[in-house]
């Protein structure tokens, strides 16, 4: 069961400076019970994605901290620390903004959704490469978007698709 209490809001107050801080952002926290001991997972991101030394370098800083408390929060404890994955839904901006040059699906209004590659992403909304041709969408039309999986992405230089870009950027 995981925990939706005061406790998880002053973890959550505990642990997001010291993710930060580290050059990481925390995008969730979850306790819940592992027999004797709690499991706290905790995912991360970071502009450019996170690997696999900066998960080892999130789950030291997250360790050290927890020590700190005595055990104050969860007792005796296991942290397993990873990344939002392929499969997260984008809802904000940054994921948006993350998923540049990635392929996506997306609902558009009530529409069915939308296939595209994410060129542009700003405060008012995003623009997608759909069958060829670019398409701007405002964010209050914009669901919640889902990266595909692609086994092999095509080849910027010769598949004619467009490079990522700000939409600021001159064409």
């Amino acid at each position: 069961m995981t925990t939706r209490s005061p406790q998880r809001q002053e973890l959550q107050d505990l642990l997001d400076p010291v993710v930060s801080a580290a050059g990481y952002e925390l995008v969730d926290l979850s306790v819940s019970s592992a027999g004797r001991r709690s499991l706290l997972r905790v995912t991360v991101d970071a502009e450019d994605g996170i690997d696999l030394d900066g998960v080892a370098e999130v789950s030291r800083v997250i360790s050290t901290a927890m020590d700190a408390q005595d055990g104050r929060f969860t007792g005796p404890y296991v942290l397993e620390v990873s990344s939002p994955g392929v499969d997260r839904p984008l809802t904000e901006p940054r994921h948006w903004r993350r998923a540049a040059g990635r392929l996506v699906s997306v609902p558009i209004g009530d529409a069915e959704p939308v296939t595209g590659r994410v060129l542009a992403v700003d405060e008012s909304g995003l623009c997608l490469q759909v069958a060829g041709a670019e398409r701007r969408y405002d964010w209050t039309v914009v669901g919640p978007g889902r990266m595909q999986v692609e086994f092999s992405r095509p080849d910027e230089a010769g598949s004619g698709n467009s490079a990522p870009h700000s939409l600021d950027e001159e064409e």
